[in-house]
């Protein structure tokens, strides 16, 4: 239900509602029409639920490309993703489909997103067009809980180490294949390679968030990957214990906008036989730190 509208359509923040939907992490915001106008009050008060949330939800909202990529400039650029063209009138966003004859899901394994660029982005907001009767949820999961959850040998451990994510990683890699092959991009067989502290710390809250992937992480710089292995199988292992996570139902007309800087989410893919279509927008981020 969209909520109050004051003076020429200007959504206000008081009909904003907040509801967390886990314990963890997540927050269902009700009492406002995303393809509608809103004032300044009304964006600092979803940004500020997605700072203290991490994920924010919304149902019932009705966003074309064009009005999706509107919402997401209020808080920030919109990125590109480097593999995978973008709508022919809106480049900045792209289609998540899996189709009903397909057996592999578009980044189905957990992860933070696109982790190998040299700045990847700050948040990422994908909207349902379509989807099943059942299954195709997300799951989310707070990296600031599980650093935090970590032994302080382990934290001394990690401070000052870096790891390299990599586009190339074969997990996620054949997740992609399909979506490339119908809708190569710009960089759709180039390598992206980036090194980021393991333990980064929020440009905005200052909390410090386990920043290593499973998707994307293929080593501790300066060590090999056989070295690196045994630790980084123990951390990919911790960051997704179930206390850590929510899971997400997504309905027509849901959008979730999440913060890639301190969550990991993961499509599951249980649905065979049937479509989910999506589109998705990124924010432009920094480099971690």
């Amino acid at each position: 239900m969209c909520g109050k509208r004051e003076g020429a359509g200007l959504m206000r923040s008081n009909a904003i509602d907040i509801r967390p939907i886990a314990g963890a992490l997540g927050a269902e915001i009700g009492g406002v029409d995303l393809a509608g106008p809103l004032d300044g009050a009304a964006v600092g008060r979803l940004r500020q639920a997605l700072l203290d949330h991490l994920v924010i939800f919304f149902r019932g909202q009705a966003l074309d490309p064009a009005g999706l990529v509107a919402f997401a400039r209020r808080f920030g650029k919109p990125g590109h993703y480097p593999f995978v063209k973008g709508l022919p009138d809106q480049p900045e966003v792209i289609e998540v489909t899996k189709l009903a004859h397909e057996r592999v899901n578009f980044g189905g394994i957990w992860h933070s997103d696109t982790t190998y660029l040299a700045t990847p982005p700050l948040g990422s907001l994908l909207y349902a067009h379509e989807v099943p009767p059942t299954g195709g949820d997300t799951l989310f999961a707070n990296m600031f809980l599980a650093y935090e959850a970590l032994s302080d040998g382990m934290k001394r451990m990690l401070s000052g180490l870096r790891a390299i994510s990599s586009s190339a990683k074969a997990d996620v890699t054949r997740t992609r294949e399909d979506r490339i092959a119908a809708s190569p991009g710009r960089a759709a067989r180039e390598v992206f390679e980036a090194s980021h502290p393991v333990v980064r710390t929020h440009p905005e809250s200052g909390r410090k968030a386990l920043y290593v992937n499973v998707a994307h992480t293929t080593r501790f710089d300066g060590m090999t990957e056989e070295e690196s292995r045994p630790l980084l199988d123990f951390l990919f292992r911790h960051q997704v214990q179930p206390e850590f996570t929510c899971r997400f139902r997504w309905q027509p007309g849901s959008l979730a906008f999440w913060d890639n800087r301190s969550t990991q989410h993961n499509p599951v893919n249980d649905y065979h036989g049937h479509v989910r279509r999506m589109h998705r927008v990124t924010v432009e981020g920094d480099r971690p730190s």
